[in-house]
């Protein structure tokens, strides 16, 4: 692969983590799950890559998303969360917030529009992006950060690109059954072996691949094991108040994302703006990511006791929640303002960019829709 070098700074802190990973390695018999490796990799305490001090967004760092692009993304979502918090509470929870662009960019819109925001919490698991959030959203008296899930929530939860960044086992298909794709170590470098899956493990293929048997032989594909326990601690929080969780993230429906010519899987790794799909490469200095299967997550969240309240692509979302109508207010003769922001758009709605391929889950207990979202509802497909 031809990727930037990194400094020997970063390498260095690559060959610790590296080093430690061997170590839990020996420790467990010689293998460990790809989900822990996939952990390891992005969590490990001040060694992981979003656990590290190096910049993750951004042209300085390995990858952009939506709310980088353009304050739009934030003031159209801001739309829809006026609509719930009408419904329940001024209250509004996010995962995973970057920069802290989005939370900016929504509280912002919120205040324009006329709505009092008492409390916007942010769960952030980096301590470098906390640290840029604190200094980013320091003129927003309401914020505030936890370490965990409320136990029980009223208002609006925010989740952009959080599902694909949590860790995935890993499955081949053979003659004799799927297998579970462990991490072991093969003349000094990481590499994969195949066990026979636990009981868990097994139960959690049959529910989400449901059609496995017809796959080819040699399949491999990501189990989201965390990500359902998330969507369902999720669906717990929200059955318990009122409100709704809105979540952007790349992927498909379960009819879409196990496909024959989807053999090597959907796993995904992004350094410094360069996509590619070798996860043993460098650990801590580059994100690992992997497509998210959106009725596993749906599914989940139902087992927690929130409702599926929608599912569409970005494009649907973002249009039917006034995204366009919020590009005219800008007036079109001014191009240094107006073209970033409408380039911007195309990129988020444009099915050959974002549009498409990002889908939006929204889940929630006692609360409707706008009409426009209502009404571009798939979750039929889920």
């Amino acid at each position: 692969m031809s990727l930037p070098v990194p400094d020997s700074d970063a390498l260095a802190a690559s060959h610790a983590l590296q080093r430690q990973i061997a170590a839990e390695i020996a420790q467990q018999g010689g293998a460990i799950s790809f989900a822990r490796f996939m952990e390891l990799a992005l969590y490990a305490p001040d060694l992981g890559y979003y656990s590290g001090g190096a910049a993750k967004l951004g042209a300085a760092g390995d990858f952009t998303t939506a709310p980088e692009l353009s304050s739009l993304f934030g003031a159209t979502l801001a739309r829809v969360a006026a609509a719930i918090i009408a419904q329940s509470a001024p209250h509004i929870l996010e995962f995973g917030a970057g920069t802290g662009k989005l939370a900016r960019d929504v509280l912002t819109a919120l205040a324009a529009q006329g709505v009092r925001i008492d409390s916007y919490a942010i769960i952030e698991l980096s301590g470098e992006l906390r640290a840029r959030q604190q200094e980013a959203l320091k003129d927003f008296p309401q914020v505030r950060w936890l370490d965990d899930f409320p136990p029980a929530f009223d208002g609006v939860v925010l989740a952009n690109e959080v599902l694909d960044a949590m860790p995935v086992q890993l499955v081949s298909k053979g003659a004799d059954g799927w297998r579970e794709l462990m991490v072991t170590i093969e003349d000094g470098a990481f590499a994969f072996t195949a066990r026979a899956p636990d009981a868990a493990l097994a139960q959690r293929i049959a529910r989400q691949i449901p059609d496995g048997a017809e796959l080819p032989d040699g399949y491999v594909t990501e189990v989201h094991a965390l990500g359902c326990a998330f969507m369902a601690t999720l669906g717990q929080m929200l059955a318990k108040g009122k409100g709704a969780a809105i979540l952007l993230d790349y992927g498909f429906p379960a009819h879409e994302y196990y496909l024959d010519q989807r053999s090597g899987g959907t796993l995904m790794c992004h350094y410094r703006h360069h996509s590619h799909p070798e996860p043993f490469y460098l650990p801590g200095l580059q994100d690992i990511t992997a497509h998210v299967d959106f009725t596993a997550m749906a599914l989940a969240a139902q087992d927690g006791g929130a409702d599926v309240l929608a599912y569409m692509s970005q494009a649907a979302f973002l249009l039917g929640a006034g995204i366009g109508e919020l590009l005219l207010e800008l007036d079109p003769s001014d191009p240094v303002r107006y073209l970033p922001q409408a380039g911007a758009l195309h990129k988020l709605v444009s099915p050959a960019e974002m549009g498409e391929l990002f889908k939006v889950l929204v889940v929630g207990h006692g609360v409707e829709l706008p009409e426009a979202i209502a009404r571009a509802d798939r979750s039929h497909r889920l």
